[in-house]
């Protein structure tokens, strides 16, 4: 188990365009209702890519931000929880000890781990530095969404406890890690595809790369494009 920090915020505009992003976001001590798109006063400024019921929550575990320091160094003191846009801040878990389907207890709420964060170009906007969100996509410390399950009031303090994970339950860091690769392996793609709990969006993108690698096979392939940071 482990103690939460929670965030909310609200629309900040970044450009004269009229682009905004609800990536600044403030401590909370609670208790404050989480409903099933998420904690009440907190907003998403792109509904298309952020927000909804299988994105209700974000988590970042906050032993990221050392590691995020260590290749930012200029920037050490911006790094701290709830700065890279997170509704939950807890140590202990990471992507590598929670899985796809995991469905944890955050006091009398459930959640359920849905999807790993792709990180956004907002990213190096919020740091004024370029390279933070292609470093957390290159390092795999891209946190991961919920969906809750069950609402409840909720507060700064709660204890988060693993409850139950799925049989077939894929850990985020692998499922991550496959992802990036060049050519992954058909099998374990196949595999990620049924991941227990996986988005309908995620299984997609995993379902067309498997379909492409199987349309292609012996046939020489591109090199993947670079990492473009995107909103998803």
């Amino acid at each position: 188990m482990s103690g939460v920090h929670l965030f909310v915020g609200g629309l900040t505009r970044i450009d004269d365009q009229g682009q905004s992003t609800g990536i600044w976001k403030q401590a909370i001590s609670g208790p404050v209702e989480l409903g099933i798109e998420g904690l009440a006063g907190d907003v998403q400024a792109d509904r298309r890519v952020h927000g909804g019921v299988d994105k209700a929550l974000h988590q970042y575990p906050e032993q990221h931000y050392r590691r995020l320091a260590e290749h930012f160094p200029a920037i050490a003191a911006q790094l701290l929880a709830g700065s890279i846009g997170e509704n939950v801040s807890a140590g202990g878990f990471d992507e590598s000890s929670v899985c796809i389907g995991d469905v944890f207890r955050l006091g009398r709420a459930r959640l359920q781990v849905s999807q790993p964060r792709s990180p956004c170009w907002k990213i190096d906007h919020r740091y004024g530095t370029d390279g933070v969100a292609r470093s957390v996509a290159e390092l795999g410390l891209t946190g991961w969404y919920y969906r809750v399950v069950s609402t409840a009031a909720v507060s700064s303090g709660d204890q988060l406890e693993l409850l139950d994970r799925l049989p077939g339950a894929v850990s985020l860091a692998e499922l991550w890690q496959v992802w990036r690769q060049h050519r992954p392996d058909q099998e374990t793609l196949a595999r990620l595809c049924a991941a227990p709990g996986l988005t309908a969006g995620w299984q997609k993108k995993l379902h067309d790369r498997l379909h492409w690698l199987r349309a292609n096979v012996g046939a020489a392939l591109p090199d993947r494009p670079s990492f473009h940071p995107r909103q998803d």
